[in-house]
């Protein structure tokens, strides 16, 4: 009896074990799956983009395709309004497109932004139509039959590769000027900016892609810098205050060594999830290189940022992550000063995160000397 229940123990153990096994390789290869996933998507940014630049640069300048090779958004937007506006008989000229993200873009010449939010038209979904025309009358005691305002209009859809991407339209405050001449006019100005918008869609998007870590979707450290560089000249210009938090992972190598380097991936994205969840939408999160995470805060001060520091530091160790178990932070936060810039200010919040260290991990010291377990 005694060696057949020794017998199920021993099956029951190896089944366990076999299970553990199937459990880790699945997760490893699941993790390599994603990273490798990753590493082939900013490859084809990084290619999407440099494809880009150079049919930019190659573009004769004053040319039609200088248009349609612009890489910015508001040139491409600002260029076609002028285009259109220089057509005879048109006043003004209004152009609406929508970015990648869902955020619509609203743009006029020759109107103010209240006058170009009175007269604007919406283009139903219709792949055959050609032009909308308009016609805007007033009341005789608001606005005198030959007054100021709006008379006609037309308006066009922008098109890139069969799709919509927007609208361009021309107005006039006189009768009887807008027709088939502007019409065709405004069409070969459509059919040269609905792409030049599409290759600036793009564009951004690819750009933006490409400020993002790969592995945890985080900011990455160009970004970090260019932004820091940005907000202490901001910060500085508009006397505003501006705050940074440096921090990393206690022993993250001995993590690294203990679990592998793709379980310590993994552990990098979970980290920085748990990050996210308690920064502001105003602060900016960034992955400044291996296990070393950064935060942007502005309008801030530094008692600010030691509590975002102690935020963060929380929402790690609050809870085990995977086989590394549970993780501490050491941190680092520095305020601007007079007569700091981006470097000087990163290399105090630095200093601080090292003198964490060196006081025994697991606490935020500040670049003023105060330190917090």
């Amino acid at each position: 009896m005694t060696s057949v229940w020794l017998i199920g123990a021993l099956g029951v153990v190896l089944l366990l074990a076999v299970w553990a096994v199937l459990a880790a390789v699945r997760a490893r290869s699941d993790t390599r799956r994603r990273l490798a996933e990753a590493t082939r998507e900013t490859a084809e940014l990084r290619e999407a983009l440099e494809r880009l630049t150079e049919r930019a640069s190659e573009a004769p300048p004053g040319s039609a395709g200088e248009l349609a090779a612009s890489l910015d958004l508001d040139e491409v937007a600002e260029r076609t309004l002028e285009a259109s506006a220089a057509i005879p008989g048109a006043d003004a000229s209004f152009l609406e497109a929508t970015t990648h993200q869902g955020e619509v873009i609203r743009r006029a010449i020759g109107m103010s932004p209240e006058e170009a939010h009175r007269t604007a038209v919406t283009l139903g979904e219709n792949d055959n139509l050609r032009a909308v025309e308009l016609s805007y009358r007033y009341r005789l005691d608001e606005v005198g039959e030959n007054g100021p305002g709006i008379h006609t209009g037309i308006a066009v859809p922008l098109r890139a590769e069969g799709l919509s991407v927007g609208m361009l339209a021309v107005f006039s405050r006189a009768r009887g000027t807008l027709g088939d001449e502007q019409l065709e006019e405004l069409e070969r100005l459509a059919l040269r900016a609905g792409p030049a918008i599409e290759n600036a869609r793009r564009f951004l998007e690819a750009r933006a892609l490409a400020d993002l870590d790969a592995l945890t979707g985080l900011h990455n450290r160009r970004y970090f810098h260019e932004t820091l560089s940005r907000e202490v000249g901001r910060a500085h210009r508009y006397d505003r205050r501006l705050a940074l938090v440096l921090f990393d992972l206690d022993d993250f190598k001995a993590i690294n060594d203990q679990i592998g380097h793709l379980s310590g991936d993994s552990v990098l994205a979970e980290v920085a999830s748990r990050m996210m969840s308690v920064v502001r939408s105003a602060d900016v999160a960034c992955r400044v290189g291996g296990d070393e995470f950064g935060v942007v805060l502005p309008e801030s001060a530094g008692p600010d940022a030691e509590m975002l520091a102690e935020r963060i530091a929380h929402a790690i160790r609050v809870k085990p992550i995977g086989k590394a178990g549970t993780l501490n932070i050491s941190a680092g936060v520095a305020e601007l000063r007079e007569g700091d810039d981006s470097v000087e200010l990163f290399e105090r919040a630095d200093a601080a995160l090292y003198r964490a260290k060196e006081l025994g991990k697991a606490r935020t010291v500040a670049a003023d000397g105060t330190a917090s377990v």
